[in-house]
Parts: structure tokens; sequence; C-alpha cells
């Protein structure tokens, strides 16, 4: 079954135990690259400087590439209801909770990847 995670930190120190967080940057990188949002993590960035880079990434495309941002929650196949549920006033919370649904959908697939294989 798969572990739900409960925040970012607990995501990605799951990712690292199970020895899968090279193959989550991976997973990232791949999505960002299909759509043409040049996101290029190197493999061996820290947990902490991932979470930060990628909230950064977020909160720049919110800001000015709108609709780069709903392709890219397109193609990485975020939730829309978990979107929808979000409070959009406070962009740079929006950017950050966010940056974990993007995880939590990337960290899925990976997972199930991994279980399944």
């Amino acid at each position: 079954m798969f572990p739900i995670p409960e925040n970012t930190d607990f995501l990605l120190a799951n990712a690292e135990s199970k020895n899968l967080y090279l193959n989550l940057i991976e997973q990232i990188n791949k999505d960002f690259n299909l759509a043409n949002e040049g996101i290029d993590f190197p493999l061996s960035v820290s947990p902490e400087e991932l979470k930060i880079q990628l909230h950064e990434k977020i909160y720049r495309m919110i800001q000015y590439k709108f609709a780069e941002y709903l392709n890219l929650l397109y193609i990485i196949d975020v939730s829309e209801s978990e979107i929808k549920k979000l409070d959009g006033s406070d962009l740079v919370l929006l950017a950050e909770q966010v940056s974990f649904l993007i995880l939590k959908r990337e960290w899925q697939k990976v997972w199930f990847r991994n279980h399944y294989k």
C-alpha cells in the first residue's frame, strides 16, 4: 500500500530511506522537461536544497508564467481537486503547498514503479 506522506520532509526522508531519492530527482527533471520548463536538479542535490529550489521555481511560475504552471500541473498529473482546496491568498504559502503536491505525485510515480517492477 502506498504510504501517503504527511509533509515534504517526511516524503524526502522516506525516499532516501528506500534508496529512491535519485529516482525521485530524475522523475522531477523528466516531467519538468516534458512541460518545457527546464529544471535540472543534479543528482547530488540535498533534500533541503531540492525543497527550496522547487518552491522558488513554482513561486516564479505562478507569478510570471501561469499558463506554463497549469501545463506543468497537467503533465505531472497533480490532482485538480487537491489544487482547488488550496487558499491562493498568500502566494508564498500557495507555492509551498503546490510544491508538496508535486513532490507527492512524483513520489507516488516512483514508489509504484519500484514496488511493482
